[in-house]
């Protein structure tokens, strides 16, 4: 028997009764242009696709490849790719020469992809770290990352990527000053229309580890970041380098990783209501992919998941491995 007392009038289940009702209601969408997808470059022939074995389905590439998935993101819709060199042991010295060498992968690479698909946006990366001896973001003597030197190398570094063709710069170092160095730089140079996507509120985090391979510079790193790369304790420090950063003209400021601090992405996009961009680091990747392979979660449910989160969260876009996979996916709904 039912109860003669009157249930409430609010259902909520009305509205999940069919997959037309729930979208009608939605509060965010995923779409292609969410994404922006790293790429990893290294040299070798032209048909070389040398998988990660840390990250299962990603791969290192050419500078023709990366010319193939600059053109494979432009067929998906993917609007950016973002660029990652291994750069062989030989070419890495304590004084980091070859990060602004003009003819190094990142530079070749992105003139390659832009001759490949010119719509796409190439974003690239702004650190020391693969071309150091040391490992480190920044240049190292006596054992200490030295930020003033270090701001001055990346100067050199953010204008032979500019002068290359890149679209986005994306200094990931955690040196103090960067930013404001970088503009100054470019803009004295010519290149004012440049943007630069920040990574603002970069933490020490345990999740860069895959990544540290794909790029090469796990074996070589003494110690850890912890003196450039901000406590993950410490969200309002985090708040005040996005501060920082944007004061100093960046354009986009970057949360990275992703998961761990979507409250972080949440807090940048409602105190400074600038492009906010998270980065679904290698050790996100490779727990959910690695998961998926071992049977124990369903890989593709779980990979729209967690990007839906980030939207979720406040995110304009996200920098993920999974891009292409998400993009072919969306394409078939």
């Amino acid at each position: 028997m039912h109860s003669s007392a009157p249930f409430p009038i609010g259902r909520p289940r009305r509205l999940r009764r069919s997959a037309a009702l729930r979208g009608l209601v939605r509060e965010n969408v995923l779409t292609a242009d969410d994404l922006i997808w790293p790429v990893f470059v290294r040299e070798g022939p032209a048909e070389l696709m040398e998988e990660i074995p840390s990250m299962p389905g990603v791969f290192r590439r050419s500078v023709e490849g990366i010319a193939d998935a600059a053109r494979e993101a432009a067929e998906l819709g993917i609007p950016a790719i973002c660029l990652f060199p291994y750069t062989e042991d030989e070419k890495k010295t304590a004084a980091c020469e070859e990060a602004w060498n003009p003819e190094n992968l990142t530079c070749s690479a992105i003139r390659a992809a832009k001759a490949a698909a010119p719509e796409v946006a190439v974003m690239t990366d702004i650190a020391l770290d693969p071309y150091n001896a040391h490992g480190h973001d920044g240049i190292v003597k006596n054992g200490e990352v030295l930020n003033d030197e270090t701001v001055e190398a990346l100067v050199r570094m953010a204008l032979v990527q500019a002068e290359a063709g890149a679209d986005i710069l994306g200094p990931s170092d955690m040196m103090d000053g960067r930013i404001g160095a970088m503009r100054h730089a470019l803009e004295e140079a010519g290149y004012g229309h440049l943007s630069i996507m920040s990574y603002a509120a970069k933490m020490a985090s345990a999740f860069y580890g895959p990544f540290r391979d794909a790029v090469g510079a796990s074996g070589a790193l003494k110690g850890d970041k912890s003196t450039y790369q901000i406590d993950p304790a410490n969200g309002d420090e985090a708040m005040r380098m996005v501060a920082r950063d944007l004061s100093e003209g960046a354009d986009m400021v970057m949360v990275k990783p992703g998961m761990p601090y979507l409250d972080l992405c949440r807090r940048v996009r409602e105190r400074f209501s600038v492009p906010t961009f998270a980065y679904q680091v290698s050790g996100e990747y490779a727990m959910i992919e690695g998961a998926a392979r071992a049977g124990w979660i369903d890989g593709e449910k779980a990979m729209a998941e967690s990007l839906l989160a980030f939207k979720r969260a406040g995110c304009d876009g996200i920098l993920t491995y999974f891009a292409p996979r998400i993009a072919r996916r969306l394409k078939e709904v």
